[in-house]
């Protein structure tokens, strides 16, 4: 290990870092040299790819070995920097309780104190100092960073970790990270991960020419450096629920029951075989995790911790602290946080609800959010080995190997479903307008991308060129979605700088609303009792002074017609600033109350449906502004399939100030019925505003026609008998003869409206209804001259057969390509008729239906000479005893034809 913890130490540099102690019992120390000797091969722009399970130790290891290597070559190592200097590493994590936990493990196996040597930055909060070697970051502050620095001129290694979850802004990172080692001859750039496809993000980093100077070129792959799993035996347990996992509704209650009861067996046997034992139980969101909290609380005498997202900085950092001595044994549930990027100490068993929440786009009703869908099996395999990282474990799995097997194997990349808005912005900002030429590990989503695009020029953060403008780099500088960033600027004129900054900092938190209402989330964070309070406070200070600074260079202002007094009331119940603000940023959410469909139903700007969740204070709003809306993926949805998420109350005034790009008047022509009517309609969106009843012009009126005639088609106005025979017979026509003879399938006749149908349009049109109008004379207006004076006598609307009787043929469909001519007749009228007709100039013989007296079909034949020197016998043989008032000759050729009996003969 002599190589891999050398270090050097120039006059004035800090002391190397003691990876012999930092090291003890940690399995990657034992990979230590290799990585090390593939870095000084590499020289000052080295790069690496490390590969080795969680709880190996890699995130403790390698950022003080980066950290000593930089010291060296700043030392004056063959190729580097002259002048001695303070190395700097940074450590993305993609949570900020593994960033917070990263450091405080590293700080005190190091023996220095949090924020000196080692420290972290995360949103709101940093525990770092000039005098910081290493420092773990969240994968939002380093882009922050990126942007405002692209050189990063004062960092000497950036270490990417957990790339194997594909997060968006961890795979943007290393894009960019890419080109700026290309550009830099001393940025050491590494990725690590659990799982991997360690080949092709090799590739990726290696992107440089070999001397690491940049090129056109691709240099070699980055060296792959491996590190055997550090597992003890896993035993594996299948308990499937008798109940489903998932239904319509979301994750079902009965299921979370059987995770929570579950997990207390297991957790009682295992105490039973190792006292002291400590359990973590995945679930898939924050949610779930205080349902099967609170289940367990009431079943064991554990300690019941609570991880996620949402929960305060104290309880995370509580939840992955090591257990007290002589504490009671410990049941954390998790979200998939403790999945891989931190290690939670003395977990020995691990129950998996094998669930996740993974991003999804629903680009056609313009909502994206987080879904309940089964976990990969590697996000299985990460869980499950949670419980051998310290001694033999075991796992058991709620669901069935079935399941399992059915999984995807590897998460879906965030970047192929999530919302790619800020994405698109950074990128922008970057000079790589939607990731052109970037070495992404996958490139975005056409249709994703051009969304997020065409959003950002609305907002004016992107020119033509897609090149980010001035206004799109200061959205950047904002910490939230670039419409949250337009609006805070926007807003400020309208509601304040320090209202604005409220509601986006809000809006941007991860905190859920209660019941959807943003201004009650509000209120509680003003107070202080949240535990994201104090975050969210350092977030406003920061949003504020942007809007104060940039708030008069966005161009012209909103105006607004609702008082500023009221809308800077606020409250759940006005116009306040929270409502106004959040519709600035998204007028396309603007939504109102669907009359008579329930007072928590309501229809949004964009014409998406969605429900607000039971009991929810805003229940009943006229007009809400809405911040999150997404797919229904749990117990409130109203029926509408989607659910309001996060909401303000505004009222109608200010919802029109808000979204007034939206709000169009126009005279809207409808042909229903019959009959062509109109009425003046204003919308916001898909919202009706108002509509009354006015006169349609004839252009309207036309336009009305014509799109009901190309949605519905011709059937709207309606195909009398005479017209649909004769459409008929020109069809047979076209189809045995051709041109000149006319298309008359639907298609072809709504493509030709203005030739045979002009004046009943017109008319039509003007008001008057279908009732006055028979197709049969527009369609004579496609007959062919002077081929139509033959129409008769090629297709002939009946025939005369031998009683006397004129019988009406009954051409085949139009678009039917085999269909005959049928003449349903009575079997006697037809005695003694030897030669079948044929139509069209002889081509097409008639198909006779033979009917009994009573017109129920005897025979269907087109060879009456056939028919009556064979099956006839057989059919009067059937027939006579049944109606034995009507003549059945022996001998039909000599039999008179007739329509009467016997008697009337």
């Amino acid at each position: 290990m002599t190589s891999a913890s050398e270090s050097w130490q120039p006059a004035g540099a800090p002391g190397p870092f003691d990876l012999g102690a930092i090291g003890t019992g940690l399995a990657f120390a034992a990979s230590l040299k290799d990585l090390a000797d593939a870095l000084r091969a590499g020289g000052p722009a080295a790069t690496a790819v490390i590969q080795a399970p969680p709880g190996t130790g890699k995130t403790t290891l390698v950022p003080p070995l980066l950290a000593n290597i930089a010291a060296g070559i700043s030392a004056g190592i063959p190729g580097s920097p002259a002048a001695p200097g303070r190395p700097r590493v940074v450590v993305t994590q993609p949570r900020r309780v593994a960033a917070r936990s990263a450091a405080r493990r590293l700080a005190a196996l190091d023996g220095s104190r949090l924020g000196d040597r080692v420290g972290y930055t995360v949103r709101g909060e940093r525990q770092a100092g000039p005098g910081t070697l290493i420092e773990f970051v969240t994968p939002g502050i380093l882009m922050s960073r990126l942007l405002a620095d692209p050189g990063l001129e004062s960092i000497d290694a950036v270490i990417l970790d957990e790339v194997h979850e594909r997060g968006l802004e961890t795979d943007l990172l290393l894009g960019m990270l890419t080109e700026v080692r290309q550009l830099r001859g001393d940025l050491m750039l590494l990725a690590m991960s659990a799982t991997l496809d360690a080949p092709r993000f090799a590739a990726l980093i290696g992107a440089a020419d070999a001397d690491g100077q940049g090129g056109n070129d691709a240099g070699p792959p980055a060296p792959v450096v491996d590190c055997p799993s550090a597992l003890y035996p896993l035993e594996v347990e299948w308990v499937p629920a008798a109940v489903p996992r998932i239904d319509g509704k979301g994750i079902t209650r009965a299921f979370l029951d059987h995770v929570a009861d579950t997990a207390a067996a297991a957790h009682f046997t295992a105490l039973a075989a190792h006292p002291g034992t400590d359990a973590l139980v995945f679930v898939p969101g924050a949610w779930e995790v205080s349902s099967v909290a609170a289940r367990l609380r009431g079943r064991t005498s554990a300690e019941v911790l609570e991880l996620h997202g949402q929960a305060g900085p104290a309880e995370q950092d509580r939840a992955v602290a090591g257990r007290d001595p002589g504490g009671p044994p410990r049941i954390i549930v998790s979200t998939a946080l403790a999945e891989s990027s931190l290690t939670v100490p003395g977990v020995r068993l691990v129950i998996d609800a094998g669930l996740s929440r993974e991003p999804r786009r629903d680009a056609s009703r313009g909502m994206s959010g987080l879904v309940t869908v089964s976990c990969s099996r590697a996000s299985a395999e990460q869980r499950a080995g949670r419980a051998a990282r310290q001694g033999p474990g075991r796992v058991v799995r709620c669901y069935d190997q079935r399941t399992f097997g059915a999984a995807p194997a590897h998460p879906t990349p965030e970047i192929a479903v999530a919302d790619l808005t800020g994405a698109a912005l950074t990128l922008a900002c970057w000079g790589s307008p939607g990731g052109a030429g970037l070495a992404l590990p996958d490139a975005p989503p056409l249709g994703a991308m051009a969304d997020a695009v065409e959003i950002l020029r609305e907002l004016g953060a992107v020119g033509p060129d897609g090149q980010a403008t001035a206004l799109g780099r200061t959205l950047a500088r904002v910490p939230a979605d670039p419409r949250l960033a337009r609006a805070l600027l926007d807003g400020a004129a309208a509601v304040g700088a320090r209202a604005a900054a409220e509601t986006v900092a809000v809006v941007a938190g991860d905190q859920r609303a209660p019941g959807a209402d943003l201004a009650r989330l509000l209120t509680s964070l003003r107070t202080g009792r949240e535990p994201a309070a104090r975050r969210w406070a350092e977030d406003v200070r920061r949003m504020e002074a942007i809007a104060r600074k940039e708030s008069g260079g966005v161009g012209t202002p909103v105006a607004v017609s609702t008082p500023a007094a009221e809308l800077r009331g606020g409250g759940a119940r006005g116009a306040g600033a929270v409502g106004f603000v959040v519709a600035l940023a998204f007028p396309d959410r603007v939504a109102r109350r669907v009359p008579g469909d329930g007072p928590e139903r309501y229809l949004l700007s964009s014409g998406t449906r969605a429900g607000l969740p039971a009991g929810s204070h805003l229940t009943g709003q006229e007009w809400l502004a809405v911040a999150e809306v997404s797919r229904a993926d749990g117990r409130d949805a109203a029926g509408t399939g989607a659910v309001i998420r996060s909401a303000a109350a505004l009222d109608e005034d200010a919802a029109l100030d808000a979204a007034r790009h939206l709000v169009e008047e126009t005279v809207e022509a409808r042909f229903a019925q019959g009959r062509v009517s109109a009425r003046r309609e204003r919308r916001l969106g898909a919202i009706m505003l108002s509509s009354t009843p006015v006169r349609p012009s004839a252009g309207d009126g036309a336009a009305a026609v014509a799109r009901a005639l190309s949605t519905q088609g011709l059937g709207t106005i309606g195909w009398s008998a005479a017209a649909e025979g004769l459409r008929r017979r020109m069809a047979l026509l076209r189809r045995e003869l051709g041109d000149p003879w006319p298309d008359v399938s639907e298609p072809a006749l709504l493509a030709r409206l203005g030739d045979w149908l002009a004046p009943e349009l017109a008319a039509l049109a003007g008001g008057t209804g279908t009732s006055g109008i028979d197709l049969a004379d527009p369609l004579r207006r496609l007959l062919p001259w002077p081929e139509a004076a033959r129409l008769a006598e090629l297709v002939p609307e009946s025939l005369e057969v031998p009683s006397g009787s004129r019988v009406r043929i009954s051409y085949p469909e139009v678009g039917d390509d085999a269909g005959r001519p049928v003449v349903a007749v009575k079997l006697q009228e037809c005695f003694g008729w030897a030669a079948t007709p044929r139509l069209v100039g002889e081509r097409v013989p008639v198909l006779f239906h033979l009917l009994s007296p009573a017109k129920a079909p005897l025979a269907v034949t087109d060879d009456l000479a056939s028919f009556w020197s064979g099956p006839y016998a057989q059919v009067r043989a059937e027939m006579r005893g049944r109606y034995p008032k009507h003549p059945w000759p022996v001998d039909p050729w000599t039999a008179p034809a007739t329509a009467k009996t016997k008697r009337r003969m």
